[in-house]
């Protein structure tokens, strides 16, 4: 069989489907067909699973076909990475699809956290042909004694949404794996598939580590544009419009009308809690949607989320509120609408999002973007201009993560041993651990036997023993713990939550659920609860009628600010200040620009917004860089340490994603004190150690760091350690290895991660060489801005007061409109 039999056969499946064979697609199969490795870098809902399902079906009817009959069970031929769980259902669908056509009979089979064991049992002794994964549960597979044998029949490795691996641990794991079963089967093709980036290349470095030298790569782009249509809420009245906040409750009659125009809508919002109270607020207002609405985000029991995905495939439901759960490639074909509550903070999140609606080639997405506050409207004219242009953020990768290394390390050890000097070869040409030496690589190996040189007299850090010249697992319950602990995901102990006969609803954060009494009424799952019984790591509840509910918060709902996207906030807020304010947003917003204005100043690209005034909470220090929440902690805290080098001053910080308050209570002299030198990038690293207390920071990071390296077991299922007790076992662990062990590789990365990914150290210093480019303008307003609103109110929330917090911020603002 040629290859342009092969590709025929392909293309004329897609004809009878009545498809169009992409030149993208095209291209993949013949590159594939070639025993090349490559990238496919096309929009969303443009065809990318059926660029690779495809080839790897054609190779095996060329590798069969003088046969009368196609064999069965032929083991593992492909595995198939999905970043998250939601998509493999849809990956099976495709990939079954097209096996059936070809006349191959494959099992496509999906191994995840959810799978039963005794269908991973099966999967051991009879892998399916085509294995749809997560980097977790690849990891588990080589903890399994005899994974060679499974592996043995593999042809190609594909991760899919690369773009979103490569810039978090999971990507590492993903390294790692490839590393060793490249190692075993030199033949391995390796292929990924990726929306665009702004890094794209180095996106490819990291898929293929040493092997990105090589000649026999490509990146194949689709010249397929996705066309997206972006549609702002424009609120009634500016006027009354709130001026910080990050619900947008006062926005859902708008809401409600775009929802009844449309067949079938999804509302994204940005966290959990949001989600939550939005489902809640939109059954207020309209009973009528209860059974045509849904909730998705990750806290709720799988089973509740799978049964709303099929009913979004099959067009049951009208609406679905739902958080970054639905985020990526999943194809809901009914879905007409999207809906974005509140500003996504980068534009390649915004563009996936819209991406959710007219999945599929040629349609139009769709996306209605809701302003929380009437500041997100500049956001909204912001992210126009960056799809637009194309303005896409990069992922940072992740380097040298030694946690991820020394947990892989175990894997191999319980799977059979492994020889220190064939994994270090191999770890040697991964993109992360490149850089690796022959004493950081020792350090490990102790490590994972002893615990290193501070926890050697323990035996529970005994984890691997050295026999023959190899390493293997100490004992088999050391190696049930470790199965259990495979993942790099780190979330705080969560309880789970079912109803007094059994039935699961989900898992709530402990530190929530610790709070409540019996009798306590919360919301969850888009269902009102009361507590009937809190016993260790379960709570059981019972349907409340009750009005007043509390609605659960979870860990890290903030997202970070993009560089994109402070790049387009700051070019928009140069066209208010010239005056050319041509969008319907900055129209909209006009009348809160021109109060900031005759207040203040609106500044312009080339200008740095210093504002400076007293009122009877002390002096205030307000600076706008427009960089984003994560870079202005880090400068805030620069700031204010560098000030209190020139004077004896101790300053309350409050930061947003447009600027940040220095407030005390002494009066400062800002035409000495402010100058180019304060914003100098001179000895910035040691500067950020000192002044934003990055000891504490590491601590927190260590934590996370100390749970993926094994240091902490969180405990077995159903038995979970609370999370103060993590907490405290994470602390004594640093404390002891700052103390006596300070090279301790650990304690390092948690330091090099604070700089990079919290304080977003190259990014920080972006800003500063900026501002010291730029002109300083200070002025004194008599009262608070508009700009400088959100900021004191954010302050004030931190705050205990007889008086609500919204009469208080209501007061503000008519104080300051009067």
């Amino acid at each position: 069989m040629t290859r342009k039999e092969q590709i025929a056969i392909g293309t004329n499946w897609f004809e009878s489907k009545g498809w169009t064979t992409f030149p993208f697609q095209l291209k993949t199969w013949k590159a594939y067909l070639q025993n090349k490795n490559g990238i496919v870098n096309a929009a969303t809902g443009s065809g990318k699973t059926y660029a690779l399902i495809v080839p790897i079906l054609l190779e095996f009817l060329k590798q069969h076909h003088k046969k009368d009959k196609l064999p069965t069970k032929n083991g593992l031929q492909a595995i198939w990475i999905s970043p998250i769980k939601a998509l493999t259902k849809e990956i099976q669908s495709a990939a079954q699809e097209a096996a059936s056509a070809f006349g191959i009979d494959w099992n496509i089979g999906i191994r995840t956290g959810d799978t039963p064991t005794n269908e991973r049992t099966k999967q051991k002794k009879n892998p399916p042909e085509i294995l749809i994964t997560t980097p977790e549960s690849l990891h588990l597979l080589l903890a399994t004694v005899g994974y060679e044998d499974i592996f043995k029949n593999l042809k190609v490795i594909i991760a899919d949404e690369w773009h979103e691996l490569v810039g978090s641990k999971r990507g590492v794991q993903v390294e790692l794996a490839l590393s060793h079963l490249k190692s075993l089967l030199p033949k391995l093709k390796t292929w990924g598939i990726s929306a665009t980036i702004g890094n794209m290349e180095e996106a490819a470095a990291v898929l293929f580590g040493a092997d990105y030298h090589n000649d026999n790569w490509t990146l194949i782009r689709s010249k397929i544009t996705k066309k997206i249509q972006i549609k702002t809420v424009l609120p009634d009245d500016i006027n009354t419009f709130p001026w910080s906040g990050h619900m947008g409750i006062l926005m859902v009659d708008k809401i409600l009308n775009i929802v009844n125009e449309s067949k079938t809508s999804l509302l994204f919002t940005n966290t959990r809690s949001q989600c939550e109270r939005w489902y809640q607020v939109l059954l207020d207002h309209q009973p009528e949607l209860a059974g045509l609405m849904a909730m998705h985000h990750s806290a709720i029991d799988r089973e509740q989320r799978d049964w709303v995905e099929n009913a979004l495939h099959e067009g049951v439901l009208r609406l679905v509120v739902c958080t970054s759960s639905l985020d990526l490639g999943v194809d809901f074909r009914p879905v007409e609408t999207v809906i974005q509550i509140g500003s996504p903070k980068g534009v390649a999140r915004f563009m996936q999002r819209a991406g959710r609606s007219g999945h599929q080639p040629g349609a139009t997405s769709v996306i209605h973007f809701v302003p929380t506050h009437a500041m997100e409207l500049i956001e909204a004219a912001a992210l126009r201009k960056a799809v637009k242009d194309k303005n896409l953020e990069s992922r940072l990768p992740y380097i040298r993560s030694f946690d991820v290394l020394v947990q892989y390390l175990v894997t191999l050890s319980v799977s059979g041993g492994f020889v220190a000097e064939d994994i270090y070869k191999e770890i040697k040409k991964t993109y992360s651990y490149e850089s690796v030496t022959p004493e950081e690589w020792n350090w490990c190996l102790a490590f994972i036997c002893t615990g290193g040189q501070s926890l050697d007299a323990y035996d529970e850090y005994n984890r691997v023993g050295f026999y023959k010249g190899k390493y293997y697992i100490a004992d088999q319950a050391m190696a049930t713990r470790h199965r259990l602990s495979i993942g790099t995901i780190v979330s705080d102990t969560t309880v789970e939550v079912k109803y007094r006969n059994g039935s699961k609803i989900g898992r709530i954060e402990e530190r929530f659920i610790s709070a409540l009494n019996t009798g306590d009424v919360f919301i969850f799952s888009g269902k009102v609860l009361e507590v009937v019984r809190i016993k260790e790591m379960e709570v059981r509840v019972k349907a409340s009628k009750k009005k007043r509910a509390i609605t659960p918060s979870w860990a890290g709902g903030r997202m970070p600010f993009s560089a994109q996207l402070s790049e387009e906030l700051r070019h928009q807020m140069g066209l208010i200040q010239d005056q050319k304010s041509s969008s319907v947003e900055l129209k909209k917003l006009a009348p809160l620009t021109n109060l900031q204005r005759n207040r203040s100043h609106v500044s312009s690209d080339d200008e740095l917004l210093i504002e400076y005034f007293k009122d009877r909470e002390g002096y205030h220090l307000v600076f706008y860089p427009f960089d984003g929440r994560h870079v202005h902690e880090g400068l805030s805290a620069l700031i204010a340490w560098r000030l209190s080098q020139l004077q004896s001053i101790s300053f309350s910080v409050a930061v947003n994603d447009y600027g940040f308050e220095l407030l005390t209570d002494q009066e400062l002299n800002v035409d000495e004190i402010i100058n180019v030198d304060l914003f100098s990038t001179d000895h910035l690293q040691e500067h950020l150690q000192e002044s934003a207390n990055a000891v504490e920071m590491a601590k927190r990071k260590f934590r996370d760091i100390a749970s993926i390296a094994g240091l902490i077991f969180k405990g077995f299922p159903g038995a979970q350690k609370r999370s103060k007790h993590l907490q405290s076992s994470s602390q004594l662990f640093f404390d002891v290895f700052q103390q006596h062990e300070p090279d301790n590789l650990l304690v390092q990365q948690a330091f090099e991660e604070v700089m990079r990914f919290q304080l977003q150290e190259h990014r920080l210093y972006q800003t500063l060489q900026r501002i010291t480019q730029q002109k300083i303008v200070i002025t004194r307003p008599k009262q608070p801005t508009p700009f400088s609103f959100p900021l004191i109110t954010d302050r004030l929330r931190e705050k205990v007061s007889s008086e609500t917090l919204a009469d208080r911020i209501r007061k503000m603002k008519l104080k300051m409109i009067a």
